[in-house]
């Protein structure tokens, strides 16, 4: 699987991709301000691996974000299922390098894997959901479309923000 944009790849994650992975973003402690914890190898070489299963079983997972001019990679993106305020959604997820940062890169990611979404899956309804004072995140989640439907306390990160765009609007937005 392969999505191309005007500057970026998403391909599959790999076991190469573990020291980029790692170096880049999942150790960075502002990337991952949204987990109790950093990530050490053996926790990004599961990730890499759960990524891999994800790919088998449901056809996505994350995927690697790659500059298309260079192929370095400079992230990740993708859908996955997550546990949103008591149910099962599909979530578009993304990190981005911190130097590569407020350039577009999210947004662009995002906004093509919404599209995959929505021309490969079943679903109506793609979700992303951060932190209630992670601002950024709820930014990028409207630039691609989406609008906050409300909040839930996960019970143990606390209070959530939920936005959501929905098939239908996609499809207006892209006609």
């Amino acid at each position: 699987m392969k999505i191309e944009t005007d500057r970026l790849v998403l391909r599959e994650m790999n076991k190469g991709d573990l020291d980029a992975l790692y170096a880049a973003m999942l150790a960075d402690p502002v990337i991952v301000r949204r987990y109790p914890h950093l990530f050490n190898k053996e926790k990004v070489r599961e990730l890499i691996m759960r990524n891999i299963e994800r790919y088998r079983i449901f056809g996505f997972g994350l995927w690697a974000v790659c500059l298309k001019d260079t192929g370095e990679m400079i992230g990740e993106c993708g859908l996955t299922m997550e546990l949103i305020d008591g149910n099962i959604r599909p979530e578009i997820d993304y990190h981005i390098r911190r130097d590569m940062q407020r350039k577009g890169y999210a947004t662009e990611a995002a906004s093509a894997v919404r599209d995959w979404a929505f021309e490969n899956t079943p679903f109506h309804e793609i979700y992303s959901y951060a932190k209630y004072h992670n601002i950024i995140t709820a930014k990028t989640a409207q630039s691609w479309g989406c609008s906050c439907i409300g909040e839930f306390d996960d019970g143990a990160d606390g209070t959530k923000k939920v936005y959501v765009i929905t098939k239908s609007d996609w499809l207006k937005m892209i006609s």
